[in-house]
């Protein structure tokens, strides 16, 4: 069974994403830095509202994956959150400066986790040798790793994402991202072999107000998804 994999940033974006045919949702914050850390009250909404799987991410600000003693106190104080609030797992993903994975804080936080699953997210990407990395990510328990081969998207690093497909195996979970839309998912499942699909399936979302300060000149969109393509891309990955 294919697999698809959908961001929500709010939770009209959650529950529309699950009413087109996801079968999880990564819940993040702040999509212009790439997803941080839902707030608290959003986790236990979308835990609510949801019954497919339910992951948030773990990232306590946007910028690098290199983080202080004082933030990995956030992040372990987040997933326990996550646990407690019934989540299905948690998306972590810590280096150190020479771009090797952060091992050691990294297993800390899926024993915290436990039983929770946990996904380790495109900090991968910009890991220094990523067979070393997943095999570093492999021996620390996470389920999965999203990734886009090391590339800004998935259309360039789909090679990359074949081979650690092979060579992972069936160890782990090698899930592709970025640019995962209805017209390439195709494509991509067939180039990687890989069973698992994770996209943003982004859309701006118009405001609704209709007074608007002329003063205030700039657009109150919001970013949400498409129903419509997540659904698409469900009906490709189920052979309709």
């Amino acid at each position: 069974m294919k697999k698809l994999e959908v961001i929500g940033f709010n939770i009209q974006s959650c529950i529309m994403a699950q009413r087109a045919g996801a079968y999880r949702i990564e819940l993040c914050d702040s999509p212009g830095e790439g997803g941080t850390t839902p707030s608290a009250g959003l986790i236990r909404e979308a835990r609510k509202k949801l019954s497919i799987e339910l992951f948030p991410i773990i990232r306590p600000r946007g910028g690098d994956f290199l983080y202080s003693d004082d933030e990995f106190e956030i992040m372990k104080t987040d997933v326990l959150l996550c646990k407690n609030a019934g989540c299905d797992g948690v998306v972590i993903g810590m280096l150190k400066a020479d771009g090797s994975v952060d091992t050691h804080r990294c297993s800390q936080l899926v024993e915290l986790a436990y039983p929770l699953g946990v996904t380790f997210h495109r900090a991968f990407d910009r890991s220094a040798n990523a067979f070393e990395a997943m095999e570093h990510i492999i021996s620390i328990g996470c389920e999965r790793i999203l990734t886009s081969g090391q590339r800004s998207s998935i259309n360039e690093g789909a090679g990359l994402v074949a081979e650690l497909v092979a060579k992972a195996d069936n160890r782990i979970i090698i899930m592709p991202g970025s640019g995962v839309r209805a017209d390439n998912i195709q494509w991509i499942a067939e180039k990687t072999k890989a069973t698992e699909f994770h996209s943003s399936a982004r859309k701006l979302i118009s405001s609704n107000m209709t007074y608007r300060n002329e003063q205030f000149p700039e657009e109150l969109n919001a970013v949400g998804v498409d129903e419509e393509e997540i659904r698409r891309m469900v009906g490709v990955l189920n052979g309709e």
